[in-house]
């Protein structure tokens, strides 16, 4: 190199460049640095995680709300449909306007059922064998024709929501 291109060399050097730098301090600074990364992405993916399961919590959430919006209601309209049932449980004979009150209520039931039917509400079966999770046992009684722990007489009907017990059944159980 000839004198002139040192001196070009030094001027392009920043003039608060200083020469006495080592470079023994930057491999830990760099291992510091590399540390810290790898301590902000662990932070970045477990916050993305939480985030994204937190979403997932919430979708379901809105899902469930959508699916059980009308739960209040329709266990506020299950006494209506029992007085009915009990209505139509009752002897006309003989009474031609009994006979017609009596088959308009029945015509009542038909259109609940399917009202309720639409709406992802229907009848927990009165099967024989008791399940606590969809029956409550009010009574026990003495019965030849059952066995023991069987279900001998529906004395509420129960309703299920999209699945979920809307009211259980009321039941009585051989003992």
């Amino acid at each position: 190199m000839n004198e002139n291109e040192n001196v070009e060399l030094e001027q392009q050097i920043p003039s608060n460049f200083d020469e006495s730098i080592s470079f023994e301090g930057l491999d830990a600074k760099y291992v510091e640095l590399q540390k810290q990364l790898e301590e902000l992405t662990d932070k970045y993916y477990r916050a993305n995680a939480d985030f994204e399961n937190i979403k997932k919590r919430f979708e379901k959430e809105k899902a469930d709300i959508a699916t059980y919006a009308n739960e209040k209601f329709a266990r506020d309209l299950l006494p209506v449909i029992d007085a009915l049932e009990m209505a139509v449980n009752f002897e006309t004979e003989g009474d031609e306007y009994a006979a017609k009150i009596k088959e308009g209520i029945y015509i009542t039931i038909d259109q609940f059922k399917k009202c309720f039917e639409k709406n992802g509400i229907t009848a927990i079966e009165a099967n024989e064998d008791f399940d606590p999770n969809f029956h409550n046992a009010m009574l026990q009684v003495e019965s030849e024709d059952v066995e023991k722990g069987k279900i001998v007489q529906v004395i509420q009907k129960g309703y299920l929501i999209n699945g979920r017990v809307l009211r259980p059944a009321m039941v009585s159980i051989a003992k």
